[in-house]
This record gives C-alpha cells, sequence and structure tokens, in this order.
C-alpha cells in the first residue's frame, strides 16, 4: 500500500489506499518510514497520494488498538525534515489528521484547488506529534495554527495558499509534470551543493523554545 518509484535522482513515494482515503495503517507508516530514511542518494523526494485524497490520517481502526499515539509519526516527519533531499509534498487531495505531519516536514507542498486541510485530533482526544504544532506555527503564524489544531477548522485550498500552508496551487492534472519541474535542479544538482543550500536554509528556521527543544528541522 506504499509504493516507491525510483528515476534517476528522484523517488517518488506513493500512498496507494485510494479506497480508504489512502489512511494509514501502521504497516503503512513503517514503510513510509523506510522509504525515507533510505533515501540518502536522492536528489529528490516527493511523497503524494494515489486517487483523490492525499491522505485521511491514521486509519480509525487502528486507532482504537494506539496507533494516534504511536511514535512512527514523529518517526517520519522527523526523516523528511532531516532528509538531504529537496522534499515536496504533491497534495493531490484533502490532508488530514496525523497526515499532517509528513506535509508540514516538507521543503514545499503542491496543492490542488479542491483540496481541504484540517487537523481535528483535539475533537479526537488526542495531542497532536509533537512537532507539528510547531512547523504548522512556523508556516502560516500562530493564531492560525490554533485555528487549525483548536478551533478544529477545516481550511479551503485558496486559503491555504494565501496562509503559506501550500506553496502553490495546479489542477489535477499538472501537478504530476509541475512536481517533476520543481525537482529538476535538485537532481542535477552537486550533492555538496543542494546539502549546502538545505543547510543554510535550515539556519532559517525557528530554533527551539526557552526550555532547549532542538531546532524542528
Amino acid at each position: 500500500m506504499i509504493r516507491v518509484e525510483d528515476e534517476g535522482s528522484l523517488r517518488r513515494v506513493v500512498i496507494d489506499r485510494p479506497d480508504k482515503a489512502n489512511s494509514l495503517t501502521g504497516e503503512m507508516l513503517e514503510a513510509l518510514c523506510e522509504a525515507v530514511e533510505s533515501a540518502g542518494d536522492f536528489g529528490a523526494l516527493v511523497l503524494t497520494g494515489e486517487g483523490k485524497v492525499f491522505s485521511a490520517g491514521a486509519d480509525l481502526e487502528e486507532v482504537r488498538a494506539g496507533l494516534a499515539t504511536s511514535p512512527l509519526w514523529e518517526r517520519l516527519s522527523g526523516a523528511i525534515a532531516q532528509s538531504q533531499a529537496l522534499t515536496i509534498g504533491a497534495l493531490n487531495g484533502t490532508l488530514a489528521g496525523g497526515a499532517f505531519g509528513m506535509a508540514l516536514a516538507c521543503d514545499l507542498r503542491i496543492g490542488v484547488p479542491n483540496a481541504k486541510f484540517f487537523y481535528p485530533v483535539m475533537l479526537l482526544g488526542y495531542l497532536p506529534q509533537p512537532s507539528d504544532p510547531g512547523r504548522l506555527a512556523a508556516l502560516v503564524g500562530p493564531a492560525r495554527a490554533r485555528m487549525i489544531l483548536m478551533a478544529a477548522q477545516k481550511i479551503k485550498a485558496p486559503e491555504a495558499l494565501a496562509w503559506g500552508l501550500v506553496d502553490r496551487l495546479v489542477e489535477p492534472s499538472e501537478l504530476a509534470s509541475e512536481v517533476l519541474a520543481l525537482t529538476t535542479a535538485a537532481q542535477e544538482a552537486k550533492p555538496e551543493i543542494r546539502n549546502g543550500i538545505k543547510a543554510m536554509c535550515r539556519g532559517l528556521t525557528v530554533a527551539g523554545d526557552a526550555g532547549g527543544q532542538p531546532p524542528l528541522d
């Protein structure tokens, strides 16, 4: 249910469970972690979904068995954030719940106009994964992060673009070609130059709070 497609210096990781809105099981999270963690030599890493939904988050049956609080979510987002590749979330549709973490950890997020974004974790009685609120606030600001996490608001794609939650909107038929075009420079770059630029960009991110937390990525 996780498909990995390698071509040259590009790795494409596809969540392939469209009959269940690409909801994620523990086994799928393990496979996602392994796909990201083994992508060390790739210039670009693209995460996307099959069908019309990127991911509805955790599989509800496995949530009842404890998946909502699994360390796999944080392992996955941490691996994406630490990747030396240019990481792109190709959001082919709605993004919800725990799947937010992997998108927030990407360098770029490209969405489609009919996508919606919501993270109703508080309504479900769980805390978000530890790094998600900080990454979300870094993109959209603290108040808008609370709008999503505490007011449980569903954000439509145009508003998500205006907020900075996504970086560009394209029609579904153009998503694959748009994302491929965005990866070209990273695929062709010398690894030391690509890695150096990414490290310099990391230096612009907000570091941890006064309690000594590490940088978010």
